[in-house]
Order: C-alpha cells, then sequence, then structure tokens
C-alpha cells in the first residue's frame, strides 16, 4: 500500500514541480526505484537522525527557491494542486499555508483536532527553517515581516490503514519525543500520567467533536490518550534512569 501512496504523492505534484527532490534514509522497499520513473525526481539519501533535521537536509538539497514540502504518505487534492499552479511564479507572499485531511483506516477525518489541520508548506526556503520538537517538526518563519497566505484545498495525509500501525506509531514517536522533552529539561509528574491522558481524550473526543468522526473519532481519541501517557511514563522512566546513574 504504501508503494502505492508513493506514485498518487508523485503524480500530484509532477505538473507542477521543475524538480522533486527525495530523501531517503535507507529504506528497503521500492522507493528508489519508483522515483527513477519520474524524470524530474533527484534522489539522496543520508541516515536518519532526527524528523527535523532531515527536513532542512532536504531543504537545502533543492535548487529553486520556492519548496513546496510533502511526507512520503501525504498528496495534494486537485484544488490545491490548481491553486498552487495557478500561483507559480506570481509568489505574493513568503510562505503559504493550506490544510490537511487525514485518512485513518480508510475514513476521512474531519474533526477529532486533526482537520483543518493548517500546515505551512509552500514557502521561499531563505525565509524560514523546520523547528520544534522532535518528532513534531514545523516550518517557521525567520523573525522580521514575512507575510504568510492561505491556500484552499487539501494536503491529503494517508495516515493509518489498521489500528496496528497506529500503534506502532505511538510506541515510535513517544521513544522520540520522551527524549527530546527530557534533554530539553521538561519533567514528568505522577499526575501527568492520569491529568494529561483524559485532558487528551476529551479534547480529541468532546471539544473537537470526535464523536462526530464514529468509530474514528472513538479510536482516534483513545489512542491518543494512550499515546499522552506513554510519553509522560517513558519521560518518567529516564528520570529514573538518570537518578539511579547520579547516585
Amino acid at each position: 500500500m504504501k508503494k502505492k501512496i508513493l506514485v498518487v504523492v508523485l503524480n500530484s505534484v509532477k505538473d507542477i514541480a521543475d524538480e522533486i527532490v527525495i530523501l531517503d534514509s535507507g529504506s528497503t522497499d521500492r522507493t528508489k526505484e519508483i522515483a527513477s520513473e519520474y524524470d524530474k525526481v533527484k534522489f539522496y539519501t543520508h541516515n536518519f537522525d532526527g524528523h527535523i533535521q532531515q527536513k532542512n537536509r532536504a531543504k537545502n538539497l533543492a535548487t529553486y527557491d520556492w519548496v513546496l514540502s510533502l511526507d512520503a504518505d501525504e498528496a495534494l487534492d486537485e484544488e490545491l494542486r490548481k491553486n498552487i499552479l495557478s500561483l507559480k511564479g506570481k509568489w505574493d507572499k513568503d510562505g503559504y499555508y493550506m490544510n490537511r485531511l487525514t485518512n485513518y483506516c480508510g475514513h476521512w477525518v474531519r474533526h477529532s483536532n486533526w482537520y483543518p489541520d493548517r500546515k505551512l508548506r509552500l514557502w521561499n526556503k531563505s525565509k524560514g527553517e523546520w523547528r520544534g520538537i522532535n518528532p513534531h517538526d514545523k516550518f517557521e518563519m525567520y523573525e522580521g515581516d514575512k507575510v504568510t497566505g492561505y491556500l484552499k484545498g487539501n494536503i491529503l495525509h494517508y495516515s493509518y490503514y489498521t489500528l496496528d500501525d497506529h500503534y506502532r506509531q505511538v510506541e515510535y514517536f513517544t521513544n522520540i519525543a520522551s527524549k527530546a522533552y527530557f534533554e530539553k529539561g521538561i519533567r514528568a509528574y505522577y499526575w501527568n500520567l492520569l491529568v494529561n491522558p483524559v485532558a487528551k481524550f476529551i479534547d480529541h473526543y468532546l471539544l473537537h467533536l470526535g464523536f462526530l468522526d464514529g468509530k474514528a473519532g472513538w479510536n482516534i481519541a483513545r489512542i491518543s490518550a494512550y499515546a499522552t501517557y506513554l510519553k509522560y511514563k517513558k519521560i518518567m522512566d529516564l528520570q529514573n534512569k538518570n537518578s539511579l546513574h547520579s547516585n
């Protein structure tokens, strides 16, 4: 399925891009083979050393000033593709936000705090960089008089095909996030293990109307709550491990 999505991604940008930069971190599927079928692709490899680091590396590999940044599981819908194409070469802003619409186990999620999920993904690469706390990267404009706009249409995000996919991603992301938070001096306490997960569930399922997403909304809310619990639990484990080594 992921191989098919890569084809969808590349087909959605091939007519609007002057080049397509792919930065691969050692995948063992047919990524390079599929990419080689597109004449605009420039394929690079680099060992993965962080989401933020890898995305800034890809930004700097781009030849042109203007960059549209997509993950390997994201594609443009037809409305967004046409709007970008009509604006190309007539940029009147320094960067553009766009909505991201996520497909979760076959359901397009329009609530649950997952939509509109605005992302700054089209920008002049000299005006900003990727920042944040891994694995939650975000592109930020440099300080100064930078002007951003908004484009209609959606980035189509093909996220999870099964609940197992979601749980595996939770395990992976919480491993990265807990270490990043701990290294930044953020600490966890026992009350975080109860209060934060409950707050997360209420936010997704009630405040952001996740119940309108049906079964998908329920699963997103409960697994997101579990992910919040797991992140703080892993931070506490790191704290305890550090305390033992200090004694």
